[in-house]
């Protein structure tokens, strides 16, 4: 089992500032799966609970020089802790006239043990030092494991039939601060006219806010006249009545977990519920910079357990 390849400046900047603070966010232990093609980050896939994210990068994104073997058709995965890769990303930039950083899978003696343990190696050269730094790591997953956390990725490449484009993720971030002050529970509710409508309720209280006329991809629907007359709540209730509309029930904490994806600094994000509610996915876009073209080098979603199945 062998991995070794050079970080590109590019590569580093896209990590330590963007994507790495983004997912410590959702959780600081994650799975890296390096593959022929993509290196993939990825939170809770093979268990239910909590936020799963995903972020996948092609290598040339990240790599140049990207070497890798194992006997699971070149596949490897292992869990790491972000907050101790960020240092190691970050340490690399602050060496003096550094060459570009390598990267590499090794096995290494620690001190005081008997036991050869796995470590990401990061390795920069400067004018006068060289830095080695150690990130442990898990031992790399078996061959089943790893074709379970494929399948598990497979199946949650899955993108919902409807999705509107939510406004500025800051300013939802500030309206779900606001409601997490009223209760645990938020109700999702999306239809096929553009409507996004965010809900808490407790037995004193319903708070909620209403976005209308979002852009909408995949199917969508006219909304039916006079529904602009009629309460938010009326208005999502026909419209689950009429199959042009689900609603679910999330965890207000993995809402806001989701919402710090925009330290990552995506160009929009989308919002969607899966058939029969199964959950509520958040597919972030990247443009090609000076561009409105998609990114397609990277990709990140996450998907939000559901709490309570709602209505079809």
């Amino acid at each position: 089992m062998k991995f070794k390849a050079i970080l590109t400046d590019h590569g580093v900047n896209l990590l330590e500032k963007r994507f790495v603070p983004a997912l410590d966010k959702i959780g600081r232990v994650c799975q890296l799966y390096l593959t022929r093609d993509h290196a993939i980050f990825l939170h809770n896939l093979l268990s239910g609970n909590g936020v799963q994210s995903i972020a996948q990068f092609r290598k040339e994104t990240l790599f140049d020089d990207y070497r890798i073997s194992s006997q699971n058709d070149d596949r490897i995965a292992f869990t790491v802790d972000l907050g101790l890769l960020h240092r190691a990303l970050r340490s690399s930039l602050s060496i003096e006239g550094g060459e570009r950083l390598q990267i590499k899978l090794v096995k290494k003696l620690p001190a005081g043990s008997t036991q050869p343990m796995p470590f990401l190696t990061f390795e920069t050269k400067g004018y006068k030092s060289a830095v080695i730094q150690d990130v442990p790591i898990s031992k790399p997953l078996s061959r089943s494991d790893v074709m379970e956390l494929q399948s598990a990725l497979d199946m949650a490449q899955d993108i919902p039939q409807t999705l509107v484009q939510v406004p500025d993720l800051l300013q939802l971030q500030n309206l779900v601060d606001r409601l997490k002050q009223v209760g645990d529970l938020l109700t999702v509710s999306i239809s096929q006219y553009g409507d996004l409508h965010l809900q808490v309720s407790t037995s004193l209280i319903t708070v909620g806010s209403d976005f209308r006329k979002l852009r909408v991809l995949g199917v969508q629907a006219n909304a039916p006249p006079g529904d602009q007359d009629m309460s938010a709540q009326a208005r999502t209730e026909m419209a689950i009545q009429r199959g042009e509309a689900q609603t679910v029930q999330v965890s207000i904490k993995h809402f806001a977990k989701s919402l710090q994806c925009h330290l990552a600094k995506p160009d929009c994000a989308f919002y969607g519920i899966a058939p029969q509610g199964a959950c509520l996915t958040v597919i972030f876009q990247f443009f090609i910079p000076g561009t409105r073209q998609t990114d397609k080098s990277i990709s990140l979603h996450c998907r939000l357990p559901v709490l309570d199945m709602g209505s079809d």
